[in-house]
């Protein structure tokens, strides 16, 4: 009988770089230059998907006009902000080992952001990913975002692995609803802000600390060399 085989989807702020904080005062800069003020636990509870679904349920809260123009002076804004906070960004713990693992293993692997390259771009060369040889999707090349499928559906059909066999490796609820409709094993981490019992009752099957802890159990989740 053929053995499936092992792949790994990760998503990327929070899952493998902690920068989920930026992405959150990065957000609350600009809703400010556009006079919108909300909680930061507000923003918070919505990192992780889209930026284009993400700023329409902010503005709907807030009972502010929704329209493409602000939609999408919002997103600059945001990116702006990103960028000169991400100095302070950094690699979770345990994941560049983690990766280099997976590599050395030869178990394909993948990154799957709802960030559009414009802001991805900098934690990806912070984290050490190789472009030319790592498959990595971007909101920019779907049409939806989380908790959509197709940002995982793509980045397994890059990996030309079945997503059935894949594990989505998350740190948000939109990850794992996302995980869900694409028909793949969600893999959770405490490393983004979400709770275990969040990240279970999303579709979690497993939940670790962080990139370190996972590696530390990867035998649980298929990984064996």
């Amino acid at each position: 009988m053929e053995h499936p085989e092992t792949s790994f989807l990760f998503d990327l702020d929070g899952t493998l770089v902690d920068s989920v904080y930026q992405h959150v005062l990065a957000w609350q800069e600009a809703l400010e230059e556009e006079g919108i003020e909300l909680s930061v636990w507000r923003i918070h509870r919505k990192i992780g998907m889209s930026g284009g679904l993400f700023t329409n349920m902010l503005l709907r809260e807030t009972g502010r006009e929704i329209d493409s123009d602000r939609i999408e002076r919002l997103q600059q804004l945001h990116a702006r902000a990103y960028k000169r906070l991400s100095a302070h960004i950094r690699p979770l713990p345990g994941a560049r080992e983690l990766l280099t693992y997976l590599t050395e293993a030869e178990i394909p692997w993948a990154i799957a952001t709802s960030g559009r390259m414009e802001t991805a771009s900098t934690t990806l060369t912070i984290l050490g990913v190789n472009f030319d040889q790592v498959p990595i999707v971007t909101r920019d090349q779907v049409k939806y975002a989380k908790p959509d499928p197709d940002l995982f559906l793509t980045a397994a059909e890059r990996l030309g692995v079945a997503i059935e066999t894949a594990s989505v490796v998350g740190d948000s609820v939109w990850d794992m609803l996302a995980a869900r409709r694409a028909k793949a094993l969600g893999i959770g981490v405490l490393s983004g802000g979400y709770g275990e019992e969040e990240l279970e009752r999303a579709g979690a099957y497993r939940v670790y600390e962080d990139p370190a802890d996972l590696l530390k159990h990867i035998d649980e989740v298929g990984g064996r060399r």
